[in-house]
């Protein structure tokens, strides 16, 4: 079978390619300040747009309270399964908690012709917290295709303004209830029966905001960067190397004629 046939049937080394299959690397960067907020490893998930991990004003899930709580996103890929609008998803829990400066990414692999991988969610807890987090609220808010089909991917910034609480649990920051701050156990905390909504902000010279440690970390403040999040396509060298052996080949077949 000459190159050409080989690149009709998509084969590469014998292996099968498959069409529709389309590498992509999820990615996330802590930008807060020198001093500033933490974050629990990412949790994401592609679906079809119907995925409504949380609506303001109402009770969080017991998925959204665990991660928001503990930074435990076992129970809220549960729900994420269990609710059939997609099939990938996952947690970039490479490095731990994720300081001011650090990053960390995985590659996951997509079907581009499903329905199910055209939006994008994703949440993450703020340490230390009692129950603060970052997190889509509209299901739709992150797409991935545009109206052509065409893979686009995305690059966006998380501020502070966006921070929410889950309110499940009240933000007293005593250490022995705040995760990061001295939270021995999970689901540590005094519970609040209230509804998520917009945090607001750290208690000024309390626990938090006084330990030197998060002196940076007041994402109330004007401005305040939380964190940048990426989808984008990995580069295909393994194509870009058919394509080379594909054109060698015809300026072989060319230069043979002469």
């Amino acid at each position: 079978m000459n190159l050409i046939k080989l690149l009709a049937f998509g084969l590469v080394g014998g292996a099968a390619v498959s069409a529709h299959a389309l590498d992509v690397i999820v990615k996330i960067e802590n930008i807060s300040p020198q001093n500033g907020t933490f974050l629990t490893p990412l949790w994401f998930g592609f679906h079809d747009g119907g995925f409504d991990m949380f609506n303001t004003g109402s009770a969080a899930s017991a998925g959204l309270e665990r991660i928001a709580e503990d930074g435990n996103a076992a129970v809220l890929g549960g729900e994420f399964s269990a609710a059939g609008f997609g099939t990938v998803s996952g947690v970039l829990n490479g490095i731990g908690p994720i300081g001011p400066g650090a990053t960390t990414q995985r590659v996951v692999t997509i079907d581009e012709s499903l329905a199910s991988s055209r939006y994008f969610s994703w949440a993450s807890m703020i340490l230390p917290s009692n129950d603060a987090f970052v997190a889509n609220d509209n299901a739709r808010a992150h797409r991935l295709f545009n109206e052509a089909g065409q893979f686009v991917g995305m690059d966006f910034i998380v501020l502070g303004s966006q921070v929410m609480d889950a309110g499940t649990e009240v933000n007293d920051e005593i250490p022995m209830n705040t995760a990061f701050l001295g939270q021995m156990s999970p689901n540590t905390g005094t519970p609040e029966g209230g509804v998520v909504h917009f945090h607001p902000g750290f208690i000024a010279g309390g626990n938090i905001l006084g330990n030197s440690m998060f002196s940076g970390a007041d994402f109330a403040a004007a401005n305040y960067q939380v964190a940048r999040i990426s989808v984008e396509a990995v580069p295909e060298p393994g194509a870009m190397m058919v394509l080379g052996l594909f054109g060698a080949a015809l300026a072989r077949k060319k230069m043979a004629r002469k």
